[in-house]
């Protein structure tokens, strides 16, 4: 079938909830992918910050096979034993007494909702249900995580949303402590903000948002659906400034492709959820833990988040310079390998001639250029993409 076929039939049954790209992807290699005409492609989108160890990590591929030929699912009404396995690693790297996995970011944050307002009415009463969220935020696009997402625009069409969401500017702490009432439960933020442009806020503001939640005996729920499981150089982006949360969510990259998500919580907060009160029929099944099981050992045995902040740097400084020679970029920033550029111009025109000239990135928020290549890129594939990226540019601006 041609690709001109494979594209009108998508079109003619798939629903209309995505602005594609007139490719198709079909086979994929570490940092590269290739479409239905065996067109090559340098992947700085690693499908949306999730595949993180790049496409057909021989580790991962080994695992999901294996696991396939022993057993694929049972359901959460007997013990797993890749599940075991994954929860223990989890609770091992990071401040967590207790897990509970979903298939996505989305039902992962929707947990962290339920159990916050859980958690709530089991301390103090019904009235303790109210979380404070981030404008620019991006939660997920179930009807509890979109009503937490920030931007109005994700909410049109879908009132009436839920109650109990309250908004404050993102790195704003005198907004945020004004904020707080009797109502308040939790505060839901994600230390970088992907989706509402690679913002990254001021170095004492996590730390700030944590000393408010202690001070008022609040939640504090991160979401690092995004930036988590290495993206940012550490594990877990809030590593950085030397705080813990008590609630955090994970998904995309844990399964490297393999669909997967991810609720952590301290015991304390945990107990709250009780047999009944919440669940999942696909959650944390043989074949997404063997991927995740894999896909985190790598990550920490592997040099991958050592090569993910020396290639981030080099890659930071090699946009940073096409800055200085282009005036409409407005900004590089970024940590790790989420960086973005901000430009004073429409973006997409210049993801659509990176597209014709082999290169995949993403614009988000109209005018920010992102990138989030698998953290195992390469010196020489950067270099590659950015000779890409400054012809686009020099043909953009007419030069």
């Amino acid at each position: 079938m041609s690709t001109e076929e494979l594209i009108a039939q998508s079109e003619r049954y798939t629903m209309n909830t995505y602005r594609r790209f007139p490719i198709v992807l079909v086979r994929g290699e570490g940092s590269r992918v290739w479409d239905s005409d065996g067109k090559e492609y340098l992947d700085f989108v690693a499908g949306i910050a999730v595949c993180s160890l790049g496409h057909t990590h021989p580790k991962v591929v080994a695992a999901i096979k294996r696991q396939a030929e022993i057993l694929c699912h049972v359901s959460n009404l007997y013990h797993i034993e890749p599940q075991i396995n994954m929860a223990k690693l989890l609770v091992e790297c990071s401040f967590a007494d207790k897990v509970f996995f979903c298939n996505s970011g989305a039902e992962a944050n929707e947990g962290a909702i339920k159990l916050a307002r859980r958690y709530g009415h089991e301390k103090s009463g019904e009235d303790k249900y109210e979380l404070i969220t981030m404008k620019g935020s991006f939660h997920g696009r179930t009807l509890a995580a979109l009503t937490a997402t920030g931007q109005e625009r994700f909410h049109a069409g879908f009132e009436p949303l839920p109650a109990g969401f309250k908004y404050v500017p993102f790195d704003d702490l005198r907004s945020l402590e004004e904020a707080v009432t009797e109502k308040t439960i939790g505060v839901m933020v994600e230390p970088i903000q992907g989706e509402g442009g690679v913002r990254i806020p001021s170095e004492d503001y996590l730390r700030g948002v944590r000393k408010i939640c202690d001070e008022k005996k609040i939640l504090l729920i991160l979401d690092e659906v995004q930036v988590g499981m290495g993206r940012t150089g550490p594990l877990f982006a809030h590593e950085d400034y030397g705080i813990k949360p008590d609630i955090m969510t994970l998904a995309k990259a844990m399964g490297n492709g393999f669909p997967v998500g991810a609720l952590l919580a301290t015991e304390e907060v945990a107990d709250a959820f009780l047999p009944g009160t919440h669940a999942s029929t696909f959650g944390g099944n043989p074949l997404a833990m063997a991927a995740a099981v894999a896909t985190l050992q790598t990550l920490l045995h592997d040099g991958v988040l050592e090569n993910c902040r020396a290639v981030g740097a080099y890659f930071f400084q090699g946009l940073s310079s096409l800055k200085a020679r282009f005036p409409f970029i407005e900004e590089v920033r970024g940590k790790g390998l989420i960086l973005g550029v901000e430009l004073n111009i429409d973006g997409q025109e210049i993801v659509d001639r990176c597209l014709e000239k082999g290169l995949l990135i993403n614009c988000t928020a109209g005018n920010i250029l992102r990138f989030v290549p698998p953290l195992t890129i390469t010196k020489v594939e950067v270099d590659k993409g950015l000779d890409i990226i400054e012809g686009v540019l020099r043909e953009v601006s007419g030069r």
